[in-house]
């Protein structure tokens, strides 16, 4: 949570590419914490501490999607780009559970999922986009000694199919590493930027809706039943989606888009598949959205209704050690 998050960008820019995708996995790890204390200690059952500190998680996850989002616009480098995802991914999530709205909640879940995986693909793809972009340059001696071709006032059909460097432009082979890093990172911004069809989206829709509807009365929601803070959280979710695909469009552009002499990245199959997976499981949540929304509510209305997981426990019987079965079960044997 800002501004505690100030060595976060740099520690993650500064990992290798699978320590940063466990990093990010790590700080959603600790939003859950947050979560199943907050929600077992402070939950609206909790008498005079019911809900305590719910103003500082929804104004301190504003702060946090804030001042990610704005740094979101003022880098380019890809890893501080994901490192920035994090945060504001985190804030959102501080900021729904400060409502204490099992709806919410569950949407929050869906999305704790959605984005973990999303900006966890995206850390494994900036090594490799990285290695693609500081590739050099390597010019056969043909090419050296070509001379360019000076095109006459009026072109053939063939010479508009050229480029300013007389290089053929429609029907140009697209080499099959540079697709797979250009699709999977077009997959991840769209994720985390939370734009349909993917899991980004609807869990972004869970969570809009519970706020815009916190009574769960679709017909009977009126603007007066939404708080100033929920209204907030709404325009800071949707203008950090915003932000987020006008920053990742820019690297896009800049990585994959912008004509650059570079040699095709060799990419190795071991370096593909755990992107590929990440990225199909966030297919499987959008395909499968609907049971696991169900179980994300379920788990919402356990969290923010303790009363069953702490009569579990205190009815639990206590098991005694190895220890002292070993001493009773010897005292037993003896006559």
């Amino acid at each position: 949570m800002w501004p505690l998050s100030f060595w976060l960008a740099p520690a993650y820019t500064a990992a290798s590419a699978p320590v940063a995708a466990l990093f990010a996995i790590m700080t959603k790890v600790g939003v859950y914490t947050v979560l199943r204390l907050w929600t077992l200690l402070f939950s609206a059952h909790a008498g005079a501490s019911a809900l305590f500190g719910a103003d500082v998680l929804i104004y301190g996850g504003l702060a946090t999607i804030a001042f990610g989002t704005f740094a979101l616009l003022a880098t380019q480098r890809l890893g501080r780009l994901a490192s920035f995802s994090t945060v504001v991914s985190a804030g959102t999530l501080l900021a729904a559970i400060g409502f204490a709205q099992a709806t919410l909640t569950a949407g929050a879940l869906f999305y704790l999922v959605s984005s973990t995986l999303a900006v966890s693909a995206l850390f494994l793809l900036v090594e490799l986009v990285e290695r693609s972009r500081q590739a050099p340059a390597v010019v056969s001696a043909d090419e050296a000694d070509e001379v360019p071709v000076q095109l006459e006032p009026l072109q053939t059909e063939r010479d508009v199919n050229l480029d300013d460097e007389q290089r053929v432009v429609i029907g140009k082979v697209i080499p099959a590493a540079m697709a797979f890093l250009s699709l999977s990172f077009v997959a991840c911004a769209v994720l985390i930027a939370g734009l349909p069809p993917l899991s980004g989206f609807l869990a972004k829709f869970a969570m809009l809706s519970a706020l815009v509807d916190p009574l769960g009365l679709r017909n009977a929601a009126t603007s007066s039943s939404i708080t100033p803070a929920a209204w907030s959280v709404l325009a800071l979710i949707i203008g950090s989606g915003l932000v987020s695909m006008i920053a990742l469009s820019r690297a896009g552009i800049r990585s994959f888009w912008a004509p650059q002499d570079r040699l095709d990245p060799r990419l190795r199959v071991v370096e593909c598949v755990p992107i590929a997976l990440l990225l199909a499981v966030c297919v499987l949540l959008t395909v499968r959205a609907d049971p696991v929304m169900r179980y994300a509510q379920a788990a919402a209305d356990t969290l923010h209704d303790p009363a069953q997981y702490i009569e579990a426990v205190m009815s639990a019987r206590p098991v005694p050690a190895p220890a002292a079965n070993a001493a009773i079960g010897h005292e037993t044997a003896q006559p």
